[in-house]
């Protein structure tokens, strides 16, 4: 991979990342509940993902995927009906206090890997990374000594970020009405995303 098509893939990379959707909403939440320290679990389960994603998207497996209406479909489903669900039980447990020693690491860390890996999202963001960046002439695990540090040390920047944030909104909110409608807008998030990703489209593979 060329420096130039480095520097195009990082740029693409660093707008998939940042772009908020429900693995940012879920640091947030992490952070304003766990404070930064115990939140990072989740940013470890994202990373998990991430590496999951780009060892299926070099075996071609999201783009076998993505190129079945079925199974996309599915996938769509349940990934939207997840996050409905857990912006339902956000928006209802708003005004308790956030349980902090009753989320062991274990319980983090596979709530935020379900967050990130039941989203049809990540197959169309994957395999559009690998689409459109992996070089069809050069062997591809040549090209992911360079794709995958590049995108995981990006990724863990992002979300570390966004976990920062919660914990910082976390320790800001000290009155309890303050804190109530934080945690209902991250709750609404879920349902928003949950309702866009029911919504949307089979990726169109034929350009590719």
């Amino acid at each position: 991979m060329s420096f130039e098509a480095w520097t195009i893939f990082a740029l693409f990379w660093v707008v998939f990342v940042t772009t908020p959707g429900p693995n940012a909403v879920n640091c947030i939440s992490n952070g304003m509940a766990l404070g930064m320290s115990r939140a990072m679990v989740g940013v470890l389960a994202i990373l998990t993902q991430s590496c999951l994603f780009l060892v299926l998207s070099a075996l071609g497996v999201t783009a076998l995927i993505a190129a079945s209406p079925t199974g996309f479909l599915a996938a769509k489903l349940i990934g939207a009906g997840f996050l409905i669900y857990l912006g339902v039980r956000g928006w209802l447990n708003a005004s308790n206090p956030p349980p902090m020693t009753e989320r062991p690491a274990r319980h983090v860390y596979l709530h935020a890997l379900a967050v990130a890996t039941i989203n049809p999202k990540s197959v169309a963001g994957y395999l559009a990374a690998f689409s459109q960046f992996v070089q069809p002439d050069v062997p591809v695990w040549q090209q992911m000594g360079v794709i995958m540090p590049t995108a995981l040390v990006i990724t863990a920047l992002s979300y570390t970020g966004y976990t920062a944030l919660g914990a910082g909104l976390g320790r800001a909110a000290m009155a309890m009405v303050f804190n109530t409608w934080i945690r209902r807008t991250m709750a609404v998030c879920f349902i928003v995303y949950g309702i866009l990703l029911g919504a949307s489209t089979t990726p169109n593979l034929e350009s590719s």
